[in-house]
């Protein structure tokens, strides 16, 4: 099959979610959770039964005190409040609310992050990004001896991240979901993963390149793709599912962090064949046109 005859057809899709999501990110920004803002997390445990109060219910209680980033539920007896920058007083007013509600309970936690705290864990997470990105583009360039293949695989490699980014900046505008460490840890996960794939593929073209020096570029892209394409497909199909289970399953405590890894797993196995393949026949292609030129 002719995949690469399709390749305007692959960058009008990924387009469409690109220009959504960076829209998304310029107007509305990400809704950063308090372990980047700063503010107080005050976890407590329900003695003697399970908690069956709706999560929605407690916050509109609580907000009666102070603001209210997120409430979630750990577990069937714990429940863990994530509110703006409280003291011991509050905590305690909090703590008589959800006793006259709840019935007992008890404190299993309290902790305040403070905003200096906040702005070094923004400045750690852009400096990872930035190291693992300078990592992957040094590697894949000196492992396939072509710096072709390294800054597509990087540009495929931010196609994911901004698809990524993008749905979560919607999210967080429409539903109030935030971002916070366990979603940095999912964007650093998807890097790795969507250039592991990339690799998979660019391997294959390496190879027939070697094999048939006289076959044109394109149609080499295309055999690489069509002898990867079902194994790469299956493989995600395994991880795909077992993340779902975990979205349906895990709990409310790391349902946006599963989410984004689920996100970032199916733009991934997307841009590995049909936006990292064809940037590498756009790349040939201009080259070859300038040496004509």
């Amino acid at each position: 099959m002719n995949f690469m005859g399709f390749k305007w057809l692959y960058f009008l899709i990924s387009g469409i979610f690109l220009v959504t999501g960076i829209f998304s990110l310029f107007k509305w920004g990400l809704k950063p959770a308090i372990d980047f803002t700063g503010g107080t997390i005050l976890e407590i445990r329900i003695q003697g039964r399970e908690l069956n109060i709706d999560n929605n219910k407690i916050k509109e209680l609580i907000e009666k005190e102070t603001e209210v980033s997120s409430v979630q539920k750990s577990g069937e007896k714990s429940l863990i409040l994530k509110t703006k920058m409280i003291d011991s007083d509050e905590k305690d007013k909090i703590l008589d609310i959800l006793k006259g509600q709840i019935g007992d309970i008890e404190e299993a936690r309290f902790e305040i992050v403070g905003p200096i705290i906040g702005q070094e864990l923004i400045k750690k997470t852009i400096i990872a990004v930035v190291l693992a990105t300078g990592f992957i583009l040094f590697y894949v360039a000196n492992r396939f001896k072509d710096k072709k293949y390294g800054f597509c695989a990087i540009l495929a490699m931010f196609h994911d991240t901004f698809i990524l980014l993008g749905t979560f900046s919607i999210l967080g505008h429409f539903f109030g979901v935030e971002v916070d460490t366990l979603f940095v840890t999912a964007v650093l996960t998807i890097l790795s993963f969507s250039v592991h794939d990339t690799i998979v593929v660019y391997d294959r073209i390496r190879e027939s390149v070697k094999i048939f020096p006289e076959a044109r570029f394109v149609d080499l892209v295309n055999k690489a793709v069509a002898e990867t394409l079902n194994r790469s497909i299956i493989n995600s199909l395994t991880i795909i599912f077992m993340l779902l289970c975990l979205w349906l399953f895990g709990g409310e405590t790391i349902k946006w962090f599963v989410l984004a890894l689920l996100i970032g797993t199916i733009a991934g196995t997307y841009s590995s064949t049909f936006t990292a393949a064809p940037l590498l026949v756009v790349w040939e292609q201009m080259k070859n046109r300038n040496k004509n030129s």
